[in-house]
C-alpha cells in the first residue's frame, strides 16, 4: 500500500515537471545552448510611471534619430574641455611656474602631445576627408605609376642604386678621413651580410629589396639618432614615456605581491612579468575598439612600400623598439596562427635583437649610456627585417599582407569584457614564460657544470662556456672595430650575454669600466652588441609565449628557433658596426 502511494506521488511529480518544462518552452526558446527569453507583458499604471515611460521612450528615440548630431556635440564639448585645460596650464606656467619649456617634460610635453594629436585629427577628419580622394586620384596615383614605370627600366634602377651607394661612400670618405680606423667596422658589416647569405635557407629566393632597404634605413637612423643630438633627444624622450606607461603595471603587481618582492627585491616573476597582464588587457581593448587594426594597416602600408614586408612583420619590427619581445607579440596576437615560417622568423629575430623599454633603467644603473641603448633598439628595427629576410627568405604566399589581410572577428561585446579576457589570457602567457625560463637556465647551468668538470680534469676547473665564447668572439670583435688589445674583454661580454643574459653582461661591463679595462670605443661597441635578448632563456620565453597564443605554430617555432637566435645575434652586431662607423672618436661616452 505504501509502495503504491509512493509510485503515485512520483508519477504526479514527473507529470508536474513535464508540465513545467512545456510551459518553460513556451516562454523561451532553447537552441544550441542559447536561451532566448520573451519580454514580460507589462503596462505602466499611475501618473508617475506613465510620465517616466513616455519620457524614456522619447529620449531613446531622440538619441537614435540624432546620433550624428549628438556625436558632433560631444566632440565639440570634449575639444572645449581640452582647449580650456591647455589655456589653464598656459596661464599657470606663465605666472607661477619657474620650469623651463622642454618638449619632453611638464608643460612642454603637453604642447608636443596635443600638437601630435591635433595634427592627426585635422589630417584624417579634414584634409583626408575632403581632399584625400582628389589627391590619390590626381597626384598620388600618377606618382606611383611613374615610379613603378621607371623602376622597371634597368638603367634607371641601377643608376638610382649606384647614386645611393656613391652618396654613402662620399659621406663616409669625408666623415672618416681623419679617423680611417673607423672603416674597420665596415668590414664587419660586410662579413655579417656575406655570412647571412651563405647560411640562408634559400639563397636564390632572397628579396634584395628588403635587405637593401633595411640596411639603408638602419644607416639613416644611425645618422639621425647618433650624429644628430636633437634626434637622439627626441628618441630618448619617447622611450621614457613608453617606459613610464608600462611601469604602471608595477603598481598592480605591488598591490598583489607586496613592495618587498616587486620594488625592493625586484624578483623577475613578480616585478617584470605582471606587466604582461596590464599590456595584454590594453591590447585586447584597443583591438575591440578597432584602433589596433587601424594601426597595423597604416603602418603596414608605410613599411611595405619601403621594404616589401607584410603587415605583421612591419608592426613587430617597430613595436620591438620600445616594447619587450613578449609585449610586442601581443600587437599581432590575432594573426599569429596565420603567419608563414619566414614571418615567424622575423617575429622571433626582431624580439631577440632588441630590449624592452621597461628594463633600460637596469642597464643604465650598470653603467650603460642611455642614449646608446635607445638608439640601438631603434636601429635594430630595420636591421631585423634586413637580416631575417636574408637568413630565411619568404617562400610562401602570406595571409597578412596589406592586400589580403583578413579581419579578425571580435570575441567580445563590450570593452569591459575585452579587458577582462585580455588580463585573463595573460595567465597562460606568464606561466609559459616562467616554465621555459626555469628549464633553459637550468640546462645552461648543467652544461657549465659538465664543461667545468672536464676543465678540472685538465687542470682548469674554472673553464665555462663564457670563457670559451670570449675566445671565439675575438675575431668578430676586431672586425666590428674594437681595438685588438680589448677584443678579449668585449668577447667575454658577448659570451656572457649569449650564454647567460644581457643583465649579467652589462653588469660585468660596468665593472670593467670602473677597472679601466675598456676604452670609450670598446665600450660603445659593447653597448650596442649587448643590446638584445639573444640568450637561451629568452629563446625559451619566446617559444613559450608564441606557443601559448598560437598552438598550431609550435612545431614551426621549434624548427626555426636556432636560426632566429643567430639572426638576432647578427642584427645586434650589425647595429654595433654601424654605430662604430658613424660615431666620431670625440663623441664617445
Amino acid at each position: 500500500m505504501a509502495t503504491d502511494d509512493l509510485r503515485k506521488r512520483n508519477s504526479a511529480a514527473f507529470d508536474t515537471n513535464d508540465l513545467e518544462m512545456e510551459n518553460a518552452k513556451k516562454n523561451h526558446e532553447i537552441s544550441n545552448g542559447t536561451i532566448t527569453f520573451d519580454y514580460l507583458e507589462y503596462e505602466p499604471s499611475g501618473c508617475l510611471e506613465l510620465t517616466l515611460a513616455r519620457v524614456g521612450s522619447s529620449t531613446e528615440d531622440f538619441m537614435k534619430k540624432n546620433g550624428s548630431a549628438m556625436k558632433t556635440i560631444s566632440i565639440f564639448i570634449l575639444n572645449g574641455l581640452v582647449i580650456g585645460f591647455f589655456f589653464g596650464c598656459l596661464y599657470y606656467w606663465l605666472n607661477y611656474s619657474n620650469e623651463p619649456l622642454e618638449l619632453c617634460y611638464g608643460f612642454g610635453s603637453l604642447i608636443a602631445f596635443l600638437s601630435i594629436i591635433y595634427f592627426f585629427v585635422i589630417y584624417f577628419l579634414v584634409v583626408k576627408r575632403f581632399f584625400g580622394a582628389w589627391f590619390e586620384a590626381t597626384v598620388w596615383s600618377r606618382v606611383e605609376s611613374t615610379c613603378s614605370h621607371l623602376w622597371k627600366i634597368s638603367l634607371f634602377k641601377w643608376s638610382f642604386l649606384f647614386a645611393i651607394v656613391a652618396a654613402i661612400a662620399v659621406f663616409l670618405y669625408f666623415d672618416t678621413r681623419h679617423e680611417p680606423k673607423r672603416l674597420i667596422s665596415l668590414l664587419g658589416l660586410s662579413v655579417l651580410v656575406i655570412l647571412g647569405f651563405v647560411f640562408s635557407s634559400h639563397p636564390g629566393r632572397v628579396n634584395w629589396r628588403s635587405v637593401g632597404a633595411g640596411l639603408l634605413i638602419q644607416f639613416l637612423f644611425g645618422v639621425l639618432f647618433i650624429r644628430w643630438d636633437t634626434g637622439r633627444y627626441a628618441l630618448q624622450c619617447f622611450s621614457d614615456k613608453v617606459a613610464t606607461f608600462l611601469s604602471y603595471g608595477v603598481e598592480g603587481a605591488a598591490f598583489v605581491y607586496g613592495d618587498m618582492l616587486v620594488r625592493d627585491e625586484k624578483v623577475f616573476a613578480f616585478s617584470s612579468l605582471p606587466v604582461i597582464f596590464f599590456f595584454s588587457m590594453l591590447v585586447e581593448v584597443l583591438f575591440f575598439w578597432g584602433a589596433l587594426q587601424w594601426f597595423c594597416l597604416k603602418l603596414g602600408r608605410l613599411l611595405q612600400a619601403a621594404t616589401a614586408t607584410t603587415v605583421c612583420e612591419s608592426v613587430i619590427a617597430v613595436g620591438n623598439v620600445f616594447l619587450g619581445m613578449t609585449e610586442s607579440i601581443l600587437l599581432v596576437k590575432p594573426y599569429l596562427s596565420l603567419l608563414t615560417p619566414s614571418e615567424l622568423h622575423v617575429v622571433m629575430s626582431s624580439g631577440f635583437a632588441t630590449v624592452s623599454g621597461t628594463i633600460l633603467a637596469a642597464y643604465i644603473n650598470f653603467g650603460a649610456e642611455p642614449a646608446h641603448l635607445v638608439t640601438a633598439s631603434v636601429m635594430s628595427a630595420p636591421a631585423a627585417i634586413c637580416y631575417s629576410k636574408l637568413l630565411m627568405p619568404e617562400t610562401r604566399r602570406s595571409l597578412t599582407s596589406v592586400d589580403n589581410i583578413q579581419p579578425v572577428e571580435k570575441q567580445d561585446e563590450s570593452a569591459l569584457s575585452a579587458a577582462t579576457r585580455g588580463a585573463t589570457n595573460g595567465i597562460a602567457l606568464v606561466l609559459n614564460i616562467i616554465a621555459n625560463l626555469v628549464a633553459f637556465v637550468s640546462f645552461i647551468a648543467f652544461i657549465n657544470g659538465v664543461v667545468g668538470y672536464c676543465g678540472g680534469l685538465l687542470g682548469n676547473p674554472e673553464l665555462d662556456l663564457e670563457w670559451i665564447f670570449g675566445k671565439i668572439f675575438i675575431p668578430l670583435c676586431w672586425i666590428m672595430g674594437v681595438p685588438w688589445e680589448e677584443c678579449e674583454h668585449v668577447g667575454t661580454l658577448i659570451g656572457l650575454k649569449t650564454i647567460v643574459n644581457e643583465f649579467v653582461a652589462y653588469q660585468r661591463m660596468g665593472a670593467m669600466k670602473k677597472e679601466g679595462l675598456l676604452s670609450p670605443r670598446a665600450e660603445l661597441i659593447a653597448t650596442y652588441s649587448l643590446c638584445g635578448f639573444t640568450n637561451p632563456a629568452s629563446a625559451g620565453i619566446m617559444i613559450g609565449a608564441i606557443s601559448s597564443m598560437a598552438a598550431n605554430q609550435r612545431e614551426t617555432l621549434s624548427s626555426i628557433a636556432v636560426r632566429a637566435f643567430f639572426a638576432g645575434c647578427g642584427i645586434c652586431f650589425m647595429t654595433a658596426c654601424i654605430a662604430a662607423l658613424l660615431m666620431p672618436e670625440g663623441s664617445f661616452g
